[in-house]
């Protein structure tokens, strides 16, 4: 199905064939990292995407050679039309996941089955109760560990992420690996990263070697595993040897793996956005209720990807507010 003009391929040629699609603005979390204390501004729900338009959006990405769509949020379980859309991205070839907080995902295991979706992403900051309460906002850690555990035993593919915040959650590390041991899913630590309203500065992120210090000082050198990482992978992956699951630490900030990205984000408002980093946007959904092909938009779009972190190539330049704060908020991005 895949089209030959290559209007995915970047000046750095880098094909892009995983697309994440937020669906949905709004949260039943309000996660400190996620959303400001006041919250954002939410677009009508005229200005957001109709499951009609995810699909033709999704299938002319699917034309030009994506095989990967991952549905994001805010909660895209809360988007009350979600059984329609799963049916019909499920009808294109491609991979189709998920990433949700799972305090409702149990509602929807059916669904899921029956549209082919294996993986499942959950965002977990915390195993403390009283800690999980605190970055959320909200007191819903038990049925979202209940969830996890019902989706393992349902045999999804389960990868529960992490964002590590110094002196809140990196004391957390080892019980996150050691939440491995008897469960057959990946734990992934992700760096804190800078978007609007988040109050991100370095001092707070813990990073790649910080957490690998962790996993040393705590497990000898032969029960640590290196594992193979994917293509195109985010993560760097590894395992404790005779555990069941594994742990993986995504290094946007201090090891950008930007060479081999090949992700582009539809935000839930029709906003293609060539990079997390990225605070250009170019719009697919006005151009197509105009009836006007997005094809040429979508190209000029991926000719104009950066090739480091929407052009902060260098930790100086990260920790320059004015150059992310003109970014959204993670929770209108998509996570």
């Amino acid at each position: 199905m895949k089209d030959n003009s290559e209007i995915l391929r970047d000046a750095y040629g880098r094909d892009h064939a995983y697309l994440r699609i937020s669906l949905i603005e709004r949260c039943n979390l309000r996660c400190s990292y996620c959303m400001p204390e006041a919250g954002v501004p939410l677009s009508p729900k005229s200005h957001l995407m109709t499951y009609e338009e995810i699909y033709d959006i999704a299938k002319i990405f699917v034309k030009h050679g994506v095989n990967k769509i991952r549905l994001t949020g805010g909660e895209p379980l809360i988007r009350k039309d979600i059984p329609i859309i799963l049916e019909k991205l499920a009808a294109l070839p491609v991979e189709l996941s998920i990433t949700s907080n799972a305090v409702i995902i149990h509602k929807f295991i059916d669904v899921l089955k029956e549209n082919g979706v294996k993986s499942i992403n959950v965002s977990l900051d915390s195993l403390d109760r009283a800690k999980f309460k605190q970055i959320t906002r909200r007191d819903q850690f038990d049925i979202v560990y209940k969830n996890i555990l019902l989706l393992v035993k349902k045999g999804f593919n389960v990868k529960v992420n992490a964002v590590l915040m110094k002196g809140f959650n990196d004391n957390e590390i080892i019980d996150f690996i050691n939440f491995t041991k008897d469960l057959p899913i990946s734990v992934r630590f992700i760096e804190f990263m800078p978007f609007d309203g988040n109050k991100w500065d370095l001092s707070k992120m813990v990073s790649y070697a910080e957490v690998m210090n962790y996993v040393n000082k705590t497990f000898t050198e032969d029960k640590i595993e290196r594992l193979q990482d994917a293509p195109n992978d985010t993560s760097k992956n590894y395992k404790i040897k005779g555990y069941k699951g594994s742990f993986a630490i995504i290094s946007s900030v201090t090891n950008p793996f930007c060479d081999s990205c090949n992700r582009l984000r539809l935000t839930a408002n029709g906003q293609l956005k060539n990079c997390l980093f990225s605070a250009t946007e170019s719009d697919l959904l006005t151009t197509l209720r105009a009836g006007k092909s997005i094809e040429p938009v979508i190209q000029k779009a991926v000719q104009a990807k950066l090739k480091v972190r929407g052009g902060m190539d260098t930790l100086a330049k990260l920790q320059e507010p004015k150059l992310h704060n003109n970014n959204r908020s993670m929770i209108t991005i998509g996570g």
